[in-house]
């Protein structure tokens, strides 16, 4: 299970919410066989300005030359270092659903260095099928190992099955389900609310703002609170 890790510099939220759309975009230009890019291209697809960009970047250390751009390899390893992508996590999935199901067969669901551990739903005709290569536990068994709980049920259980969760020292949670938690301090959690990104596109529609008044950093980054708001 992985730990928590010391940082010689504490990054700001709205930076961490930025920094792996920075990553897919390095990404994309490595698939493209490109090898630098600028801020002011990096801010013009991610919807920031360049200084916002080399501010946020500057929080990883020195990464790029003036005048010469970010090197794509170095910036999407170092990314993935600062969000922990080099270390190993194991998750359990409750819920499996419509959502759940979806989540745990897409491509890109899990980043690198996570592991599906356990899946756990606690519908009798769900329970002991195979999806994803992981038989359905039931949500009354003993909650395996993990290092983040993904929560894809109803509002009403959602407090139970958090509670559940961190009794079995599960501290990181990824909250789909449309309730705040009461979470103790010390345990993580981030909420991923459709209803309320789809508001969000729609203030920025009606307003005209467009992508560039952050409407990608929203879809791709998605409504967050940590565990002092949420409690």
């Amino acid at each position: 299970m992985a730990t928590p890790r010391l940082r010689q510099r504490k990054l700001s939220e709205p930076t961490i919410s930025r920094l792996p759309v920075y990553q897919r975009i390095a990404e994309g230009w490595i698939a493209r066989g490109l090898r630098r890019i600028d801020s002011q291209r990096i801010g013009e697809l991610a919807g920031v300005t360049a200084t916002t960009v080399r501010r946020d970047l500057a929080g990883l250390g020195t990464l790029g030359t003036r005048g010469a751009g970010y090197d794509v390899n170095v910036l999407s390893e170092r990314i993935g270092e600062a969000l922990g992508h080099d270390r190993s996590y194991d998750v359990a999935v409750v819920g499996i659903g419509n959502l759940g199901r979806a989540l745990v067969n897409s491509n890109n669901f899990l980043i690198r260095g996570a592991r599906l551990a356990a899946l756990y739903d606690a519908d009798p005709g769900v329970v002991g099928t195979v999806v994803a290569g992981h038989v359905v536990r039931s949500i009354d068994e003993e909650i395996a190992s993990a290092t983040v709980g993904v929560l894809c049920v109803p509002a009403g259980v959602a407090q139970d099955v958090a509670d559940r969760l961190i009794a079995a020292n599960v501290h990181a949670l990824l909250n789909f389900a449309p309730q705040v938690l009461t979470v103790p301090i010390g345990t993580a959690v981030h909420y991923v609310d459709f209803s309320i990104e789809l508001q969000i596109l729609m203030y920025h529609l009606n307003n005209g703002t467009g992508p560039l008044g952050g409407g990608v950093l929203h879809s791709l980054g998605i409504a967050t609170a940590n565990a002092n708001r949420a409690s």
